[in-house]
């Protein structure tokens, strides 16, 4: 709760005491959209209709992204109940409309004439201009928190993916509980070292261009993820070329791009269609996973055997609380 508790009120005492000093919501847009009008390129602070298939196709492809990340799933096994899960995921709008007052702060430099030398100090540097010294320490605080708790997450969803399914797997199947335990532990410290390496060595464009490049991967496995789970109509072996062909054409549009965007304009009977080249390459996914099933249900060729059985899924689960179920 703590981490939760920190960011929320520096985010609040941002988006309330910051615009009171500047002269209101009304100057800070006002002096931002004259700024971002000289800029090279310029830009606007409302999308033209031509961005709107690209907005809303990130905001579509990166929502059914978030959920297919491994460490999306290790909250949720985490958890100490349904009733755990069932308020974070009603707590989630708020959630979402904090980071909209987050994005919120960029506009707020801008109007402060803050010039940091790099995009990574713009908010520190509005918070030392424009909060006392001791509440600038406690949003740092919050910064640093805010960074650290989602990459322990996403490292200990590494180490468990490697423990369970490499190592345990095919390395050492006769581990014990403790020795996998350790070893989860070992995988999710050098995860952390890797991650920080990446970041002080790579040039931070090329670090954000990975994780643009990661969304693109990522949404290639909901059809085996999320359809699988309503249907098994879809043939494995085409669930698997159809991920495949997802996955090299979504990497081929982020190669067009140069690594640069990860919106793609595709054309099509001479208009050009600019869009998130994730839910293309989705397109492509699901489409050949869909005719190569008619395919292979057409010459007979084996599904496969399901090796799950009743007892997998014969767990007591606890009532739901009154006014939850």
């Amino acid at each position: 709760m703590a981490p939760v508790f920190t960011g929320t009120i520096t985010v609040f005492a941002a988006v309330i005491i910051i615009p009171a000093k500047l002269g209101g919501f009304a100057h800070i847009f006002a002096a931002a959209g004259h700024a971002l009008q000289h800029r090279t390129p310029p830009a606007t602070l409302i999308i033209t209709s031509k961005a709107y298939l690209a907005y809303a196709s990130l905001a579509l492809g990166s929502a059914l992204a978030l959920f297919m990340y491994p460490h999306s799933i290790t909250g949720v096994l985490a958890s100490t109940s349904r009733t755990v899960i069932r308020r974070n995921a009603a707590l989630l709008p708020a959630y979402s409309l904090l980071l909209g007052l987050i994005a919120l702060l960029g506009y707020m430099a801008i109007a402060a004439g803050v010039r940091p030398t790099t995009s990574a100090g713009v908010v520190p540097a509005l918070f030392l201009k424009e909060f006392p010294e001791w509440f600038a320490g406690f949003g740092f605080a919050a910064i640093a928190i805010g960074a650290l708790v989602p990459a322990a997450i996403m490292s200990i969803a590494a180490s468990n993916l490697f423990t369970r399914n490499i190592y345990c797997a095919y390395l050492r199947p006769d581990a014990t509980a403790r020795e996998e335990a350790a070893t989860a532990k070992l995988v999710s410290l050098l995860v952390k070292i890797g991650a920080l390496a990446f970041i002080i060595f790579l040039p931070v464009p090329q670090a954000i261009n990975f994780q643009l490049l990661g969304g693109v991967w990522i949404l290639q496995t909901f059809p085996t993820i999320v359809l699988g789970l309503y249907t098994r109509w879809l043939h494995r072996r085409a669930l698997l070329i159809g991920w495949a062909a997802g996955m090299v054409s979504g990497t081929l549009m982020a190669i067009a791009l140069n690594f640069k965007s990860s919106v793609y304009p595709l054309q099509l009977g001479g208009h050009i269609y600019p869009a998130y080249a994730a839910v293309y390459a989705l397109v492509v996914n699901v489409v050949i996973a869909v005719v190569l099933t008619l395919a292979f249900n057409a010459v007979g060729l084996a599904r496969g055997t399901d090796e799950t059985s009743t007892v997998d899924y014969d767990v007591e689960v606890a009532p739901a609380p009154a006014g939850l179920a």
